[in-house]
């Protein structure tokens, strides 16, 4: 069962859970605070004349006794009828601002604690990345986008594939391999519709050349790595990025090898409708059985969205094969 509170934070706790007919929960995996989206009917026989919902609240939901959703109230929308539309997002959303940082020998780790401290975030779980960046100089960039440049230069680098999210309340950093869900989704299991999309639209490159600009001769070195076979199949399609300018040849060949293995494939994505289950979250993984696509395996939720609807749970879900 959910049970749905405000916290005014002026020391008064309102249980809404019976005057909220609808409930939209979204988690993303990478760049967007979770959100929760709801209606909530005012004015109702046994409401008590001094509740009020105002920006900044703190909103909790639980169901059966755990932690779903902790956030905070940022728009409020009402009319001359009898619903109010609130939307409220957790912790991630006050790293939407900008600032500047320079960091050096530091892992991602280190960087959301620094960053979360600097704002006084709540911080959970934050597990070792292991790899030292070796210089991050951002100027006026928003938090959460220094964060996720750290995050995918520890991919890049074989330090593993790490997300940020927000467990009730507090942030959190973990490895997509410790997030492994028991919970089949597929034939005869939850599943009511799903579509299934191969694309080298958007992420995939064949051809990687990184420059690096040398001080000592005053050109512009080239490195290149490319997969001709898939050249022949879909064209050059071609990623060009710099190398931080302390990297040396041997590293920059690396970084061009790394690249190609993780950008040099088809994109694959999958959406699912399904029954509910507040389990399942952007950032786990999950196993996909689906007979006709001859499916069996795990993928990643990148997107996930939670429907309530008077007696109705349903989940959408973007899924894509890591």
């Amino acid at each position: 069962m959910l049970e749905i509170l405000i916290d005014n934070r002026n020391g008064k706790v309102w249980d809404i859970t019976s005057i909220v007919p609808s409930l939209t929960y979204k988690t993303k995996r990478i760049g967007s605070a979770s959100s929760l989206s709801l209606t909530l009917i005012k004015g109702s026989l046994f409401q008590s004349d001094e509740f009020t919902v105002n920006s900044g609240d703190v909103i909790r939901v639980m169901k059966d006794g755990t932690g779903v959703f902790y956030g905070y109230v940022f728009e409020i929308d009402s009319g001359m009828d009898e619903s109010v539309s609130i939307t409220a997002y957790d912790q991630i959303r006050y790293l939407l601002a900008n600032d500047s940082y320079v960091f050096k020998n530091n892992t991602a780790s280190e960087i959301v604690k620094k960053i979360a401290d600097d704002f006084e975030l709540r911080l959970g779980t934050i597990s070792d990345t292991g790899y030292k960046i070796p210089s991050m100089a951002e100027k006026d960039k928003k938090l959460l986008d220094i964060i996720c440049k750290a995050l995918d230069l520890t991919l890049i680098n074989e330090g593993g594939n790490f997300f940020l999210y927000d467990n009730f309340g507090k942030l959190s950093l973990r490895n997509i391999k410790e997030m492994k869900l028991d919970i089949v989704v597929g034939d005869w299991s939850l599943m009511d519709d799903y579509g299934y999309k191969r694309s080298i639209d958007s992420d995939t490159y064949n051809h990687i050349k990184v420059f690096q600009d040398n001080k000592k001769t005053g050109k512009r070195d080239i490195h290149v790595g490319q997969d001709s076979a898939n050249i022949a199949k879909w064209g050059r399609l071609q990623l060009y990025q710099q190398a931080d300018e302390k990297m040396n040849e041997a590293q920059i060949k690396t970084l061009v090898d790394q690249l190609l293995t993780l950008k040099n494939r088809e994109q694959r994505t999958l959406s699912i409708d399904a029954i509910g289950d507040l389990r399942v979250r952007a950032g786990c993984y999950i196993p996909v059985v689906i007979q006709e696509l001859d499916i069996s395996q795990y993928f990643l939720v990148e997107d996930c969205t939670h429907k309530f609807d008077a007696d109705t749970h349903t989940m959408s879900l973007e899924l894509r094969v890591i």
